[in-house]
Formats: C-alpha cells, structure tokens, sequence
C-alpha cells in the first residue's frame, strides 16, 4: 500500500466558505483523490495533515503552532513509511499580519522540501517523494474573513511561477492548482465543494502517473 501524507492549510481541510463547517472527506479533494486513485486498482492511503491558518514557516501572531516547519519532521517520522507528500500551503503566508511577497513564500516551501527529506526516518524506508501545489489565486476577500486577507492578492502575485522555480530547483513535482481550479465567490480564498472535486480528480491523474512510472 502507498501511503501519501497531504501537509496543508484550510483549503484542503474542507473549510466551507464563509463558515467554520467542514466538508465531510469524500467531498474534499484528498478524499477525492484517494477514491478516483483506488478507481484506477491502485492501493493508496491519504493520510490528511490539513490545519487551518498554517503558513509555510511563519508565525500567526494570534493563534499558536500555524508554523508549518515545526513538527514537520517529526510528522514524517510518525506517518512513514510515505510514498509521497503533497505541500499546498500559502495562502496564509499573505494574511494582513505579514508583509510576505511570493518570494518569502517560496523560500518557506523550500525549507519544508528540505526538512521533509532531512527527517530521521527508520532504516529500509523511502525518503518520500514531494508534489508541491500551488494554491489557486486570491479573489477579493469577501464576508468575515476580509480583514485578515486584506492585500493578499497583490501580495501573492506570481506565486505559483515561484513555486515552480523551487520545484524545479529542489527536484519534486509540482501542479499549479489555479489551472483547473478558482477560490469561491463567496469569500474569495477557500473553495467550494465543486472545485475541490475538480482538483481531486486533476490530482489523481498526476499522482497515478508519478506511481506508475516509479
């Protein structure tokens, strides 16, 4: 069994826009994912790792442990053995508490990259491969969440062409969400139930092939 660790923020934990309600697994995108991926015969566990408000490397400033470098090794260690992790975070890393532009963001996936692959891991299992994931591009911030993303979508202009040079840079894989996907009208940042079914099933495809041709 390929066991897949997803290392995420609120838009992969399901919150529904404009509330504090989750969607339930088969409807967010890893639950997606996992059944369209045993669809296909192939034998796969996704184990979700997805907190909200956490950022790359950075501290929130008003609720403690959203610094996703803290514990993340730790988090490998205890989920292995992993075939692969997929990283979608971001999105928070632009919140109005942090002056941050793509190239802060970027660097923070890059650490995550590095201490995912320096993590202490026992002997005989795999170094899990990475598929970073670009999340889609801000709308408007919109409802009760406004305040907090104010100016996040001109701060994170060029994300994903940042995310990708770290890809390409540090040897993982890498999707850019915002291909097939859009943040909700409603709030402008989360997504809505439809669009986590179309990113499941665009991830399953890229994630059949990587395990095929491995």
């Amino acid at each position: 069994m390929h066991q897949i660790l997803v290392y995420a923020d609120s838009l992969s934990w399901g919150l529904i826009p404009d509330s504090r309600e989750r969607l339930p697994f088969e409807d967010r995108w890893p639950g997606v994912m996992e059944a369209e991926l045993v669809k296909r015969g192939l034998s796969i566990r996704v184990i979700e790792d997805c907190l909200n408000g956490r950022r790359t490397v950075f501290e929130d400033p008003f609720k403690p442990g959203r610094n996703g470098l803290v514990g993340l090794e730790q988090r490998i260690e205890i989920n292995s053995p992993l075939r692969l992790v997929i990283l979608m975070l971001g999105t928070n890393d632009f919140q109005s508490t942090h002056q941050h532009n793509a190239w802060h963001s970027a660097q923070g996936m890059a650490a995550l990259v590095d201490a995912i692959r320096r993590a202490p891991i026992e002997p005989g299992m795999p170094v899990p491969e990475i598929l970073i994931v670009a999340p889609p591009a801000f709308q408007t911030p919109k409802g009760t969440i406004a305040p907090k993303f104010l100016g996040a979508k001109e701060k994170s202009v060029s994300l994903a062409a940042a995310y990708e040079a770290v890809a390409r840079e540090r040897g993982c894989g890498f999707f850019d969400a915002g291909i097939v996907i859009t943040t909700s009208s409603v709030d402008g940042v989360h997504l809505d139930a439809e669009q986590h079914g179309i990113l499941g099933h665009a991830l399953a495809e890229t994630v059949a092939r990587q395990l095929e041709r491995d």
